[in-house]
C-alpha cells in the first residue's frame, strides 16, 4: 500500500460507542462546505481515475480518436449528441466501477472474498456492457461514412 493510500481516522470506535454520534462541528468535516468544495471533490475523483486507472486513460484515447473522426467526416448534430452520449456514459461507468472497486478493496482489506469478487466483476460487467454500446454507436456513426469514402 503507497502513503497516499493510508486513511486518515478522524474518529476512534468508542465515538460511536452504544449508537452515540459525534458531535455536529466534528461530522462538518466530512461535509462540503459550498459548491466550490463539492466541485473540487469532484474533479479530484476524476483526476485520481485518470491518473490511477489505465483503462480509465484508454478510455480517453477512444474517446479523443472518436471526437477527432467525428470533425473529420462532419457527422450530423444528432449523431455528436449519440456520440458525446456513449463517451460520457463510458467514463460515467469506469468512475463508478472504480469506486466500487476500491471500496470493496478497502472492506476486505486486500484480502480474497468470493463477495468482494463477484462485486469488482459486477462492476466490471457495467462497463462492459457501456462499452458495448459505444461500439454499436461508433459502428452506426462511423461506418456508413467509411464505406462511402472507399466505396
Amino acid at each position: 500500500m503507497d502513503s497516499h493510500d493510508k486513511d486518515v481516522k478522524l474518529f476512534k470506535k468508542n465515538d460511536f460507542h452504544k449508537g452515540k454520534t459525534p458531535v455536529q462541528k466534528d461530522r462538518a468535516r466530512w461535509k462540503n462546505r459550498n459548491l466550490l468544495s463539492s466541485l473540487e471533490f469532484a474533479l479530484t475523483g476524476i483526476w485520481t481515475a485518470f491518473k490511477e486507472e489505465r483503462n480509465m486513460r484508454k478510455h480517453a484515447l477512444a474517446a479523443v480518436l472518436a471526437i477527432v473522426f467525428g470533425f473529420i467526416f462532419q457527422i450530423s448534430e444528432f449523431e455528436w449528441l449519440f456520440l458525446l452520449l456513449s463517451i460520457f456514459l463510458v467514463f460515467m461507468a469506469e468512475l463508478f466501477n472504480s469506486a466500487i472497486e476500491n471500496v470493496v478493496d478497502l472492506a476486505s482489506d486486500y484480502q480474497f472474498y468470493m463477495r468482494a469478487k463477484r462485486a469488482k466483476d459486477m462492476a466490471a460487467g457495467a462497463v462492459l456492457v457501456i462499452s458495448g454500446f459505444a461500439l454499436i454507436v461508433g459502428l452506426f456513426v462511423f461506418l456508413p461514412k467509411i464505406w462511402t469514402l472507399f466505396f
